[in-house]
């Protein structure tokens, strides 16, 4: 039971990450982005990760932190592309 609740809580949580992804993809400026909030996401998923495998529980929870740890680094990456998009503009004008 103790498992099904962790996934249930990792899908509730990981379900933001995709419709975060694709606002800032088509938003495409980074200023309504934060890079420390997503870092720490990404800490916080990786201890998770690491409680599993330190605890020798490794099982199919897993592949939701591993899943959500995919989507908030998908995340990252489309921050410094909209930074990158947000500078440009910048010296446009």
């Amino acid at each position: 039971m103790q498992n099904i609740l962790e996934t249930v809580m990792l899908v509730c949580f990981g379900l933001s990450w995709p419709i975060n992804l694709i606002k800032n993809i088509k938003a495409k400026t980074a200023k309504s982005a934060s890079l420390p909030f997503y870092l720490l996401i990404t800490l916080g998923y990786i201890a998770g990760i690491a409680a599993k495998f330190i605890g020798n529980n490794i099982n199919y929870v897993l592949i939701a932190y591993f899943i959500n740890t995919l989507f908030v680094l998908l995340n990252i990456i489309v921050y410094f592309r909209n930074r990158s998009l947000d500078k440009r503009t910048l010296n446009n004008a």
